[in-house]
């Protein structure tokens, strides 16, 4: 009785993740827009902008229900006359700024720039120290 309740939940909880897979995708998820000029414009922003679900690839590559929608977005907002990089910090707003490959420079993102530079200026003392003390 005890198994038999506990599948029971186990299927239950599947269910809403099951149902997502079986609705169809969303109008431009698989459909370029007419205009090739607004269609290369969405191109290149769906590459810059990572799938939320694969993690590993842009929305221009992923079969993902999430990135179909995603790309379906785009488009509509390119087709609508939105600008590319207003259309980006919308998606950013709405999923997180790691859904961009271009990460924005604020509070939470600066040691990540600043890292490289730290660590480039570490390393030149440390090899300064170590062989620059020496005359030839």
């Amino acid at each position: 009785m005890r198994r038999a309740a506990i599948a029971l939940l186990l299927a239950a909880a599947a269910l809403p993740a099951a149902a997502q897979d079986k609705l169809p995708p969303a109008p431009y998820a698989y459909t370029q827009l007419e205009d090739p000029a607004q269609e290369a414009r969405a191109k290149a922003l769906m590459e810059t902008l990572r799938c939320l679900q694969c993690q590993g690839q842009s929305i221009a590559d992923s079969d993902a229900p999430i990135a179909g929608d995603m790309r379906s977005q785009v488009r509509l907002k390119i087709k609508a006359g939105e600008d590319p990089e207003a259309i980006r910090a919308w998606l950013v707003q709405s999923y997180g700024d790691y859904v961009s490959y271009a990460p924005r420079l604020t509070d939470a993102t600066w040691p990540l720039f600043a890292a490289p530079l730290v660590l480039l200026g570490l390393a030149i003392v440390l090899l300064r120290r170590r062989f620059g003390g020496k005359g030839a």
